[in-house]
């Protein structure tokens, strides 16, 4: 039976690392005497924690390094700096975070150091020990740093950034194209490199390729979008689908807002791949003055027009003329795609892999 060796009566990141171990470790049935050292010294080198663990009356180390993030960067930056530690000695290396995304635990793993994080998943392997757990989600699926990648102003450097292409960027010039300060720039672009999804340079910085990257940012960003932040109007035309969205990008004009077309309206004139009777756009103005102007009845059910109101007019950027109709970006169509009833992931999907990808090929 294991015996941890240590009463682990303080509190913070360093119990709840002590217990993630010994959780991980319990069941090993030839293991004895776990002890802990915060803080500990390793010739010249402070270590956040080093953990002792006798096995078949070997005294093997694990030497710990703790971070608050467990993200591709700083993932791998821990783990240079613990190989360097351990130099050539027998000890063994573990990274420890609140959560461990699947990409830092690939990178742990080829460098041959193991990690845990306080949900449970972990990979550690020394001295013929081999403990293995994954599929335990993030307890903080709301986590700060998701509401701050994700948020209204981030999401307008997001969509410059995919809609680019594979261009380099200065921070002053992408903060002038998506209208934020540099500081949100800088913020989006230390988030992104955290996750490894950017590369950084002489000549700027950009998103890496599609494949390790771009569709793995998208993804992310779909899960964590939400098409009801824009407020929604429901109204009824009895005018066809070509006729009604003709009136409605003839008065937005006149009344002078800012309209763009979404969901399947939009899909249709970017890579048609479903029909559609029901039509969706932005419209960055009054939808009841819109609405009157165009013939359009305000309903609460059957309704066949949806107008909404953007919650930040970022949804807007890269809006283009296709059929003389204003459409959203393909960026933006695939988002709201992703949350729509009816075939909307199938038209999403085909959205990324025919129209985005493409752009980075």
């Amino acid at each position: 039976m294991l015996k941890v060796l240590n009463t682990m009566k303080e509190g913070g990141a360093q119990i709840t690392a002590e217990r993630a171990l010994t959780e991980a470790l319990k069941d090993v049935p030839f293991l004895k005497d776990l002890r802990f050292r915060r803080e500990a010294r390793l010739g010249r080198a402070q270590v956040d924690l080093l953990v002792t663990v006798r096995a078949r009356e070997k005294v093997q180390r694990l030497v710990c390094e703790l971070k608050s993030s467990g993200q591709p960067r700083i993932a791998r930056e821990a783990c240079l700096q613990l190989l360097h530690w351990i130099g050539g000695t027998d000890a063994y290396a573990v990274f420890i975070a609140p959560f461990v995304s699947t990409e830092a635990g690939s990178i742990c793993t080829e460098m041959g150091v193991g990690f845990i994080d306080f949900s449970g998943n972990c990979r550690l392997s020394f001295d013929g020990i081999y403990v293995q757990r994954s599929g335990y989600p993030n307890p903080s699926a709301k986590r700060r740093e998701l509401r701050s990648l994700y948020s209204p102003k981030a999401e307008r450097v997001l969509r410059a950034l995919v809609t680019g292409g594979p261009r380099r960027w200065r921070t002053q010039e992408l903060a002038d194209e998506a209208k934020v300060s540099l500081g949100q720039v800088a913020n989006v672009k230390r988030l992104l490199a955290d996750r490894e999804w950017i590369d950084l340079g002489d000549r700027g910085f950009g998103l890496r390729p599609f494949d390790s990257a771009v569709r793995p940012l998208i993804e992310e960003w779909s899960v964590n979008y939400r098409l009801n932040r824009s407020a929604s109007s429901e109204f009824y035309s009895i005018k066809s689908v070509a006729e009604t969205e003709a009136s409605l990008v003839a008065n937005a004009h006149e009344l002078g807002g800012d309209l763009g077309f979404t969901g399947f309206s939009g899909a249709a004139r970017v890579h048609p791949v479903v029909r559609y009777q029901r039509i969706t756009a932005y419209y960055l103005g009054d939808p009841e003055l819109l609405a009157e102007r165009s013939g359009l009845k305000r309903v609460n059910s059957g309704a066949n027009v949806t107008v909404l109101s953007p919650y930040d007019e970022g949804v807007l950027y890269g809006v283009r003329q296709i059929d003389q109709a204003p459409t959203v970006s393909p960026m933006q169509l695939y988002l709201d795609l992703r949350q729509t009833k009816g075939r909307g992931e199938e038209a999403a999907t085909a959205i990324l892999d025919e129209v985005i990808a493409p752009i980075w090929r």
